[in-house]
């Protein structure tokens, strides 16, 4: 398992846009990516599941990827979460 947290910069918070964005590279891995705030979690493959973060400016997420493509997955969705929030 893999796992790492990120601090979110984007002055929106997880929006619309790179939340679908984000949902759409979680279903392109085997790996199940589980992303969390707090004590509310979901499949990061799942819109809702990431909308109802509710995640803003300031506060950090944590994504867990386990699965055969995991170290793939895990740099992927970093780069993606530095490049886009």
């Amino acid at each position: 398992m893999k796992e790492f947290s990120y601090t979110i910069k984007d002055a929106q918070g997880i929006h619309a846009r790179p939340a679908g964005e984000l949902v759409k590279l979680a279903k392109s891995f085997e790996s199940t990516v589980t992303i969390s705030k707090g004590e509310k979690s979901g499949n990061a493959s799942k819109i809702f599941a990431v909308m109802g973060l509710g995640a803003k400016q300031g506060e950090t997420v944590t994504f867990k990827i386990e699965g055969a493509d995991e170290d793939k997955a895990a740099a992927d969705l970093e780069a993606f979460m530095n490049a886009n929030l």
